[in-house]
C-alpha cells in the first residue's frame, strides 16, 4: 500500500517526509498499457514527478489541487502529475518522439533549453475571479547549464516560493515511485528598531543551518536502489540513527481520476459549434479518451447538439431596458 510520512527531528527546526507509492503508482501505469506504456526513461521521470507531487502537496497543506507540469522541446511534450488535498494523484505524459535508450532529463524535454516546469495550485473554491497560483522555473541554472534532475529544479522553485533550504531525493520504476523530502524550517527571531536581527538571533540562524546541513548531507547518502527497496523504518534508520526522530501517523496516497462526461463536455462546448460538427461529419461521432486513467466519452450526434442548447437553456435570462 502506498504511504507518506511525516517525521521532525526533536529539538531541531528541521523536518521530513518520505513517500512510497506502490499500489497507485501501479495503476498510473496500468491505465497506459493499451496505449503501448512508456519508454522506461519517461517512466522514470513521470514517477518521480508523482512522488514529488505528493511531497509538495502534503508539504504546504494546500486546500485545492497541485498541478506539476514539465513541458519542453525534447521527445516528451509534457509530463503531468496532478495531487488533490486527500492525496488522490493522477498522472499522465504525451511523447511525440523516439526516445533513445537512456535519455537524461534534457534529452527528454530540453534539448533548446526551451523546456520549463510549472507548478500549479488550483484552489477548490475560488472567489468570483480568482486565478490559480502558478510558478514557472526553467530547466537550466544560473549560467545557462543545463539541469539534469528533477529534484534540482524542484529544490531551486522552493527555495524561490518559500524561501527554505529544502533536500529532495526522488527515484522511480515499474513498481514504486519514491521520494524522500528534508526541509529547514524559519526560525522566529526579535529584531531591533531598524528591523536587524540581534546577536542572539543571529547565533540561532547559524545553530539551524549547520543542523539542517548536517541532516541534508545524511539524506544526500541515500541511494536509488535503497529508496526503491527498502521499507520506510529501514531508510529512516540507515540514515539518521543518531537523530531522535518524531513520526506521526502515515498518509495514504491513492489513484483517482476526476474526469467526467460532464467535464469532457465542457471542454467540447469550448471548441465551439463548428468543430463539433466538423468531426461529426467526418466520423459520425465524437470520441474522448481521457489521458490520465483512459476512460472512454462518446458523443453522438444527438449527444453533441445536446451539449449547446442546454448550455444555452441554463443561461440566465437577459433584461433589457425600454
Amino acid at each position: 500500500m502506498s504511504e507518506l510520512h511525516k517525521f521532525i527531528f526533536d529539538g531541531l527546526p528541521v523536518r521530513g517526509m518520505l513517500v512510497r507509492l506502490t499500489d497507485s503508482w501501479q495503476e498510473i501505469l496500468k491505465r497506459r498499457e493499451s496505449a503501448g506504456g512508456y519508454p522506461a526513461e519517461v517512466m522514470q521521470l513521470l514517477g518521480e514527478m508523482t512522488a514529488a507531487g505528493a511531497l509538495m502537496q502534503s508539504n504546504i497543506k494546500f486546500n485545492g489541487a497541485l498541478i506539476l507540469q514539465i513541458f519542453g522541446d525534447g521527445p516528451v511534450k509534457l509530463a503531468v502529475a496532478e495531487v488533490q488535498p486527500d492525496l488522490s494523484l493522477r498522472a499522465t505524459a504525451t511523447v511525440t518522439g523516439e526516445v533513445p535508450e537512456g535519455s537524461s532529463l534534457s534529452q527528454l524535454v530540453n534539448v533548446k533549453n526551451e523546456g520549463r516546469c510549472a507548478i500549479t495550485l488550483d484552489p477548490k473554491d475560488k472567489f468570483p475571479g480568482q486565478q490559480p497560483y502558478q510558478g514557472v522555473v526553467p530547466l537550466f541554472g544560473d549560467r545557462h547549464e543545463k539541469i539534469e534532475k528533477l529534484s534540482e529544479v524542484l529544490e531551486h522553485y522552493m527555495l524561490q516560493s518559500e524561501q527554505l533550504d529544502t533536500r529532495l531525493i526522488l527515484a522511480a520504476d515499474g513498481n514504486v515511485a519514491a521520494g524522500l523530502l528534508i526541509q529547514r524550517l524559519p526560525v522566529k527571531g526579535q529584531g531591533n528598531l531598524e528591523g536587524q536581527m540581534d546577536r542572539q538571533a543571529n547565533e540561532d540562524q547559524i545553530g539551524v543551518n549547520e543542523d539542517y546541513q548536517r541532516i541534508a548531507m545524511l539524506a544526500g547518502t541515500l541511494k536509488r536502489e535503497e529508496l526503491l527497496t527498502l521499507d520506510v523504518d529501514t531508510i529512516l534508520r540507515r540514515l539518521f540513527w543518531e537523530e531522535p526522530i518524531t513520526r506521526f501517523e502515515p498518509l495514504t496516497p491513492s489513484f483517482a481520476c476526476s474526469c467526467s462526461r460532464e467535464r469532457v463536455g465542457s471542454m467540447l462546448r469550448g471548441l465551439g459549434t463548428a468543430e463539433i460538427e466538423s468531426i461529426i461529419a467526418e466520423r459520425g461521432k465524437v470520441d474522448v479518451a481521457c489521458e490520465f486513467c483512459g476512460a472512454q466519452y462518446e458523443f453522438d450526434p444527438v449527444d453533441a447538439a445536446q451539449l449547446f442548447t442546454q448550455h444555452i437553456q441554463q443561461q440566465p435570462p437577459t433584461s433589457t431596458v425600454q
